[in-house]
């Protein structure tokens, strides 16, 4: 496995090719929604909500010895947020913003608290790539599992 400093690297060029490929989508377009399905503009909105929620448990992971932490209802957050009425561009700008933060945020965390096993953790319910409950998780795999997840959903909106 490749060292989380390279793997970060990776996902910042990934992160700026996105980015440029995200300012080709005009605002009607991103709106536009098929089949009773998010639009662009609510998928990139569920990115940055996952964002945020994640940022959170990669700040307070380092500060406790479990990587237990709520979960979201992200059809919930999506709804009352109504991201269908943000200017796309304005989304954009942020998950940029707040991705490049997580990719440097993950940068400065230690080696020793990166691959520290957890045997108490909920990945197995909030993890992209589930860990199962009976087996240890660390946080560097949690990182990982957030650009997965951020790189599935670019796929559905650059598709």
């Amino acid at each position: 496995m490749n060292s989380l400093k390279s793997f970060l690297d990776e996902q910042k060029e990934y992160l700026l090719e996105s980015y440029a490929k995200l300012l080709l989508i005009s605002d009607g377009e991103a709106s536009s929604k098929q089949d009773g399905k998010w639009s662009k503009k609510e998928i990139l909105g569920h990115l940055i909500d996952s964002a945020s929620n994640n940022h959170q448990r990669f700040v307070r992971a380092q500060f406790k010895d479990d990587l237990v932490f709520p979960g979201y209802d992200q059809n919930e957050w999506v709804r009352v947020q109504n991201y269908q009425y943000v200017n796309w561009f304005a989304l954009v700008e942020l998950w940029k913003g707040f991705n490049f933060l997580i990719a440097h945020l993950a940068t400065e965390i230690p080696d020793n608290i990166l691959r520290e096993p957890r045997t108490n953790h909920n990945l197995f319910d909030i993890a992209y790539i589930e860990v199962p409950k009976e087996q240890p998780a660390t946080l560097d795999y949690f990182i990982r599992d957030y650009f997965v997840h951020l790189k599935h959903h670019m796929e559905q909106i650059v598709a």
